[in-house]
């Protein structure tokens, strides 16, 4: 059997490292480069549900701990009107929802029937409810015609 011979390649000599050349996992610490920027990780994935927080009947928006009457009459006041404006501004999504739900053009509209049963409305507060949604939808809350 012949002997394969390997060539012989001449090696050149080595050079002294460029400092701005890094390799991977290094960083560049030059005076010349740019700053980089950190890198983020992404979340480490939960292994565990976290405990839900406890509801204490009690406790609500810290009133229970305002001494000052005065005070607790301010800030008592203050949640009733974000609470007050909550709901109505709940209930006119609830009116476009409902007009949008019976609006004609739908190949899957309901009848006023069906949403007053789907809402657990009375069929005429249903029928007032698409009346001021299909208002809503054109901008005229009021109802001025």
């Amino acid at each position: 059997m012949a002997t394969r011979r390997r060539a012989v390649v001449p090696q050149q000599p080595r050079e002294e490292a460029d400092p701005t050349v890094t390799q991977p996992g290094e960083r560049a610490e030059s005076a010349t480069s740019r700053p980089t920027r950190p890198r983020f990780r992404k979340p480490a994935s939960l292994t565990f549900e976290p405990p839900m927080a406890a509801v204490d009947a009690e406790h609500f928006f810290g009133l229970e701990s305002v001494t000052d009457p005065g005070e607790l009459l301010e800030r008592s006041t203050d949640l009733a009107v974000a609470f007050r404006d909550a709901a109505e501004r709940a209930v006119e999504y609830q009116a476009v929802a409902a007009a949008r739900l019976t609006d004609p053009r739908r190949f899957d509209r309901l009848t006023e029937t069906q949403l007053a049963e789907l809402a657990g409305w009375g069929e005429d507060y249903a029928r007032r409810m698409v009346e001021f949604g299909r208002r809503l939808e054109r901008g005229d809350p009021a109802g001025e015609e």
